[in-house]
């Protein structure tokens, strides 16, 4: 893979709605994790691009040929390396207010120099920093975006990060970020697992007044419905079960446990 368009994998989900999908298991398979989930909402007059992926190949050319004409906003739903990667090709990015001064400073990589794939010798043009935006605007629970015919709502849901964010679109379109996706779940300490499990629980009533039709993570499988949901609040709220199951991960200095749907990472 040698370029943007062999890297990126374009899918049009709905007449709105694209999904810009990439490798994450080819930057580095010790994340333990296959998909990143970019995501390209189109209203009549404004497109609305949900995180900027690992920054491997350039992004904006990509998503600028699929918004064509339209004023594009950035969103991240958090600061970490494989949401961010992009952020310098767009003036301006939209996160949550406790991590506006994440996403403002430039973000060591060195960690992916030590990654088995060769392809991440790209990031040593960029000495393994990624460069911040021109611009970097706070977002708190509750803002909302006009695309024209869409509107964006803010949830702020952390727990994976401080400043997790989810995004729910007037179609019933659920964007969970890393807050919710099958796979390996990233999970913060367990003295706050009450965190993340009231974030899941703010979503699964946003999916109770019935405003969700379709739930689309950041990762891994999309598409999803309102079992995820209760499958996660379910397997963190019964995590003691399997407790004793527990293994050591270097290379996130983690804890990992296995059940049926999900791979936790503490």
């Amino acid at each position: 893979m040698h370029n943007a368009n062999d890297w990126y994998e374009v899918i049009k989900q709905k007449d709105y709605l694209y999904i810009v999908r990439e490798r994450l298991d080819e930057v580095d398979p010790r994340y333990l994790t296959t998909y990143t989930n970019i995501y390209l909402i189109l209203g009549t007059e404004k497109a609305l691009l949900i995180d900027t992926g690992s920054g491997l190949f350039p992004l904006k050319l990509v998503v600028d040929e699929l918004s064509e004409k339209r004023e594009l906003l950035v969103i991240n739903t958090h600061s970490h390396f494989d949401h961010r990667g992009s952020n310098d090709e767009f003036k301006t990015i939209y996160i949550h207010e406790n991590e506006v001064r994440n996403a403002s400073m430039p973000f060591d990589i060195s960690i992916l120099r030590d990654s088995p794939k060769e392809i991440v010798n790209r990031y040593s043009s960029k000495n393994f920093e990624y460069k911040p935006p021109t611009n970097v605007e706070p977002l708190i629970d509750g803002d909302r975006f006009d695309l024209g015919d869409i509107s964006v709502e803010v949830i702020h849901t952390p727990g994976h990060s401080i400043g997790s964010i989810s995004l729910l679109t007037s179609k019933g379109d659920l964007f969970t970020g890393d807050t919710a996706h099958y796979g390996s779940m990233y999970l913060p300490k367990k003295k706050n697992f009450p965190i993340i499990l009231n974030s899941i629980s703010k979503l699964r009533d946003v999916c109770d007044a019935d405003l969700v039709q379709e739930i689309y993570p950041s990762h891994e499988d999309y598409a999803v419905g309102r079992k995820l949901l209760d499958d996660l609040y379910d397997g963190i709220n019964n995590i003691e079960n399997i407790w004793e199951t527990k293994e050591k991960y270097k290379f996130l200095r983690a804890w990992i446990l296995e059940d049926e749907n999900f791979k936790y990472i503490i």
